[in-house]
């Protein structure tokens, strides 16, 4: 039987996270995304009964399972922070979101590694960030720690892959850590993806460096800036510095069966047309 390709967005969750299971079921996707908890305040209120028991119904009425959703963590956190009070912080909010996903099943939770803030050397940044990832898993179980490559703007680490391998090398528990690749930052990382052949050869890049074990979710978004840039300016598929041919060439590869393929492009209106697309292409 052939396996399913998990296709949706990030949608909202104003007014509950119940609410993000069906705008998810209203774009007719396949998987979905959503901020775990407000990503623009370090401390918000517990989860309630009530609103696990909703989630959790709601997951059941639509359809979908652990597998198909991909949750994200907040913006503020920084696993890497080189301050004594900075880190402190950032650990104990990650911490909260590890557990928020255990709370409601959920089994990963997809987060940008962190920024060494120009303070400490890129390797001690990439030590703190395991270090991070240690704690939070001897905290929390069933749920994976996901780390998404970013574009390498700033101090930001986590943009080659050599970088997200030293992460999971340093991370005890090999199981409850992943990666989840974002089209956008890649480019912009100094990935090309513009063609087929391209994209073949980042991806063996990705396998012999990290390999496609540790795969467990993607982020298909175009790019307004060129290749190599180090700048992260998301766009909608059918435009951008990229060209469509990435996301052709991942919705019929079947490495990318079964795990949560997230939109983030920057126009909600076209998520309906894009995930619509998509599912054709991997039909």
């Amino acid at each position: 039987m052939k396996m399913k390709k998990f296709i949706g967005a990030h949608v909202s969750v104003l007014g509950g996270v119940s609410n993000a299971v069906r705008h998810a079921s209203n774009l007719k996707a396949t998987a979905f995304s959503f901020f775990i908890k407000n990503h623009r305040q370090w401390k918000v209120d517990s989860l309630s009964y009530k609103a696990i028991s909703t989630f959790q119904n709601a997951c059941k009425h639509y359809g979908y399972m652990s597998k198909q959703i991909l949750p994200h963590s907040s913006y503020l956190i920084n696993l890497g922070h080189p301050t004594y009070e900075g880190i402190k912080k950032s650990r104990e909010a990650f911490i909260d979101e590890m557990q928020r996903c255990q709370q409601l099943g959920l089994h990963l939770l997809n987060f940008h590694p962190g920024s060494h803030l120009k303070q400490i050397s890129e390797n001690n940044c990439l030590i703190r960030i395991a270090d991070s990832i240690n704690l939070a898993l001897e905290k929390t179980c069933n749920v994976t720690a996901v780390i998404e490559n970013t574009a390498g703007q700033g101090g930001m680490v986590g943009f080659r892959f050599e970088q997200l391998a030293e992460i999971i090398y340093r991370v005890d528990d090999k199981n409850r850590v992943g990666v989840c690749i974002d089209t956008c930052h890649a480019f912009s990382a100094g990935y090309n993806l513009c063609n087929v052949s391209s994209c073949v050869d980042t991806f063996k890049q990705f396998d012999d460096i990290i390999g496609f074990f540790y795969l467990r979710g993607l982020h298909l978004n175009n790019t307004m800036v060129s290749c190599g840039s180090r700048v992260d300016r998301h766009y909608n598929l059918f435009g951008g510095k990229i060209g469509e041919a990435v996301f052709s060439w991942i919705v019929t590869d079947h490495r990318f069966n079964e795990i949560p393929i997230i939109l983030e492009t920057i126009d909600s209106k076209l998520w309906l047309k894009e995930i619509s697309w998509l599912k054709s292409l991997s039909a």
